[in-house]
């Protein structure tokens, strides 16, 4: 028996899920919620279309409306930081929980594309369609995204204070 063409699409949308809302839990929730919402609705998925973007579409609106409904909580959630792969020095470590830290101070719009763009490696149109914007938007809050990161990122790494150890 093959599987259902939905389910090939998980691994990624358990990834975008994780780094959008920060929290294993959360990200769990968001995909099934998902995964309901487009096993419901896939008779109006169109053939021949795009499934993985039409996956990433129904994620965004749940998400979207879950922040709506829970504001307070998704930002409790938003600053917990996920659980990440230890790389090798302490100084990768506290790079990765500044682009970590950076990535929470964006805008929700921002982050979204970001990561679609950046993580999940979707092409500018693919992101458009999956967020229902234009092509244009999507590269202004790709852009605005890029340079708040890099600002964040400069200003976290001018704040750490070093200790003169005798």
């Amino acid at each position: 028996m093959d599987s259902h063409p939905i389910l090939e699409h998980v691994p990624r949308l358990r990834r975008y899920a994780r780094a959008l809302v920060g929290d294993r839990y959360a990200a769990d929730d968001l995909v099934q919620d998902t995964l309901e919402r487009a096993w419901n609705k896939f008779h109006l998925w169109r053939p021949g279309s795009d499934l993985r973007a039409w996956m990433f579409a129904i994620m965004h609106n749940v998400f979207v409306n879950q922040v709506r409904s829970r504001r307070s909580e998704i930002e409790r959630t938003m600053e917990e930081l996920p659980e990440i792969a230890v790389r090798a020095t302490q100084s990768d470590l506290l790079e990765l929980a500044d682009v970590e830290r950076a990535l929470r101070g964006l805008p929700d719009e921002q982050r979204e594309v970001l990561l679609l763009i950046a993580v999940e490696e979707m092409t500018y149109d693919e992101a458009s369609r999956s967020l229902a914007i234009p092509v244009g938007t999507v590269m202004s809050r790709l852009s605005r995204a890029r340079e708040r990161m890099r600002r964040l990122i400069a200003g976290a790494q001018q704040a750490v204070p070093l200790k003169v150890v005798k």
